[in-house]
C-alpha cells in the first residue's frame, strides 16, 4: 500500500494556528483536563493517548503529547479518514463534477437493469447503498468482506463494486468500508486516474490550502486512495481539517466545500440513530441512542466528529467555536468515548461564556 507525500506545496489559506513550540495551557483547569485525558488505570485497559490538541477561536489554546510524539508526528486517523474523503467528494460537487443524488458513475453498474445502477454517491457516503459488502462497525472478522477488501485485494474498489445488493438502495444503514472505497475511486477517476494525480489533487485542493504539511495518504495497488481508513497526519493537521468544517467549508475567505455541505454532512442519516451517523461524520444532531449518549456525557448537541477506530477523534463544536483532537490506540470501552466526552465537557467549562477566544 504505497503512501504519498508531496514536496511541492501550494499556498496556505488558513492562517497559522499556533507558534512553533508546544502550547502549554496556563489555566490550571484546562491543564488538568488534558492531564486526565492522558491518565492511565493501574489495572488497565490502556488508554494510550498520544496527542490532544484544543483549538478555540482558530488558535491552539492547549496541547499535550505522549513521550516520543510531537507536533510534527504523523498519527493514523483510521476511519476519521472517511471524513477527509467527504471533503474530497465535496470539492468535486463544488466544481460541478459530481451530483450526489444521481446514479454513481461506476461503469460496472451502468446498465439500467442492474439493481445497483440506482445507488447514488449520497447513499455511499451515508452508508445506505444496500450493498452486501460486510460491515466495519463491530468486531470485524477476517472472513468479513470489508476485511478481505482491505487486507487481500490489490484493487479494493473493484472488489467493492462486485458486491451484490442486500437491500434496496437508500433503505438500510450499514456502516462498511467498501462504500467509501467506491467514493475514493470516484475521486481518483476525476483527479486523473492514478495515484500521483490524485495525491496532487488532494494537496492542491485541500491539504495545502489548510496548511496540512504533515500528512500521508495511502493508496492501494490500483492507485486508489484508501479513503476509508489510511490517512496519517499530525494532531495539529487533524485540527486544521476540523476548522474547515467549523467554518462551514470556508477558509481564508475562500469556499472549499459547497454552501450547505457541512450541515448536510452533520445531518443524521435515517436508520443510524443507534450510532448517530451523518454523511462521512458521526453526529449528535438528530437524537437516538448514539447521539443521546454522547450529549449526556458532555459533547454538545450541535457537535459532530471525524472518528476512527481505537479512539481517534476530531470533535467539532460550532456553538463553542471549538475543535478538539484526540489521537492514540485506546483499548478502553467505546474507543475511549467517555474520556473524550469528559475532556470536551471540561474544556468547555474553562471557556469564556461568550465563546470568544480563550
Amino acid at each position: 500500500m504505497p503512501g504519498g507525500e508531496l514536496t511541492a506545496r501550494g499556498p496556505h489559506l488558513l492562517a497559522p494556528i499556533a507558534p512553533a513550540g508546544i502550547v502549554t495551557p496556563v489555566d490550571p483547569a484546562l491543564r488538568g483536563a488534558l492531564d486526565r485525558a492522558f491518565d492511565e488505570s493501574a489495572s488497565g485497559p490502556k488508554r494510550n493517548t498520544h496527542a490532544v490538541v484544543v483549538v478555540q477561536g482558530d488558535r491552539v489554546i492547549a496541547e499535550r503529547y505522549a513521550p516520543g510524539v510531537g507536533i510534527d508526528t504523523q498519527l493514523p486517523g483510521w476511519s476519521a479518514t472517511k471524513s477527509v474523503t467527504n471533503a474530497l467528494i465535496g470539492i468535486l460537487v463544488r466544481e460541478g463534477r459530481l451530483d450526489m443524488q444521481s446514479p454513481a458513475p461506476i461503469a460496472a453498474w451502468a446498465a439500467p437493469d442492474d439493481p445497483r445502477h440506482a445507488i447514488t454517491p449520497d447513499q455511499l457516503l451515508r452508508m445506505t447503498s444496500g450493498l452486501d459488502a460486510g460491515q466495519s462497525l463491530h468486531d470485524v472478522s477476517a472472513f468479513d468482506p470489508s476485511a478481505q477488501m482491505l487486507f487481500i485485494e490489490h484493487d479494493m474498489a473493484a472488489f467493492a463494486e462486485r458486491a451484490p445488493l442486500a437491500h434496496a438502495p437508500g433503505t438500510h444503514f450499514n456502516y462498511t468500508d467498501p462504500n467509501t472505497l467506491l467514493l475514493s475511486r470516484l475521486v481518483r477517476d476525476q483527479a486523473g486516474g492514478d495515484a500521483a494525480r490524485t495525491l496532487a489533487f488532494a494537496h492542491r485542493e485541500l491539504f495545502d490550502k489548510l496548511g496540512m504539511q504533515r500528512v500521508t495518504l495511502e493508496f492501494d495497488a490500483a492507485g486508489t486512495p484508501i479513503g476509508a481508513s489510511h490517512l496519517w497526519a499530525s494532531a495539529r493537521d487533524w485540527a486544521r481539517f476540523g476548522l474547515l468544517y467549523l467554518h462551514d467549508g470556508m477558509i481564508g475567505g475562500a469556499r472549499l466545500l459547497p454552501a450547505g455541505w457541512v450541515d448536510y454532512s452533520a445531518r443524521q442519516t435515517a436508520g443510524s440513530g443507534f450510532v448517530g451517523y451523518g454523511a462521512g461524520f458521526w453526529t449528535n444532531r438528530g437524537g437516538g441512542d448514539g447521539a443521546d449518549y454522547r450529549v449526556a456525557a458532555g459533547i454538545p448537541a450541535d457537535a459532530f466528529m471525524a472518528r476512527g477506530s481505537q479512539g481517534q477523534y476530531v470533535v467539532i463544536v460550532p456553538s463553542q467555536q471549538l475543535v478538539i483532537v484526540r489521537l492514540g490506540p485506546a483499548w478502553t470501552p467505546r474507543d475511549d468515548m467517555d474520556v473524550v466526552a469528559r475532556l470536551t465537557r471540561e474544556v468547555i467549562a474553562t471557556l469564556p461564556p461568550s465563546g470568544s477566544a480563550h
